[in-house]
């Protein structure tokens, strides 16, 4: 088993109808993982706007902490009580910050996924320094890097990095391919 973290990316289709009861019910499954060991965040990807899957992440510290919520009581009951509001699910499991650009063989170009990501992170890095750049200019340079990553990252990574994949996701996927309904299993490394 790995024991390096391991992200679980569910496709959902919305089934006709059923929009609001599939967010609630995405909601649901974020909110369950929550009280699992091991358990390092979730979030929602709503489709562009010709598509109707949804992507929810969820990430774990390792393999094991993922396989004991996958086999949980309260998981399989939470898969149960949506099964109406989908069809065709698909899960990956992807490695690092890819997670938030598809599974492989539907990912974009590694420059676009830097681009999307260079696009969130530059004006809150900057509005961050500007806000409380006057702060922390007293400190040392290990204290402000310290500061501003503890403080930058969740937003990045729960936030801005998914917003800016949603907005891009046109230009992201444009000439993409054709996404499949394969199950793909990675570590990360």
């Amino acid at each position: 088993m790995s024991t390096s973290p391991v992200t679980l990316m569910v496709a959902r289709r919305v089934a006709n109808g059923r929009y609001q009861d599939l967010i609630a019910w995405l909601r649901e499954g974020e909110q369950l993982a929550t009280d699992f060991p091991g358990y390092l965040g979730s979030g929602v990807l709503a489709p562009p706007p010709d598509d109707d899957e949804f992507q929810i992440i969820f990430r774990f510290a390792d393999e094991q902490t993922l396989h004991t919520w996958e086999h949980s009581a309260s998981r399989t009951a939470w898969l149960a009580r949506g099964s109406d509001l989908f069809a065709h699910p698909t899960e990956h499991r992807v490695s690092g910050i890819e997670g938030w650009f598809g599974a492989a063989g539907q990912r974009p170009p590694r420059w676009k996924q830097a681009v999307s990501i260079w696009l969130a992170f530059f004006p809150v890095s900057l509005l961050f320094n500007f806000v409380l750049g006057p702060l922390l200019s007293e400190m040392g340079l290990l204290s402000r890097v310290l500061i501003s990553t503890l403080c930058l990252t969740p937003l990045m990574v729960y936030f801005f990095i998914p917003l800016s994949t949603r907005v891009l996701a046109g230009w992201l996927h444009k000439n993409a391919p054709t996404p499949s309904l394969t199950t793909e299993a990675v570590s990360d490394h």
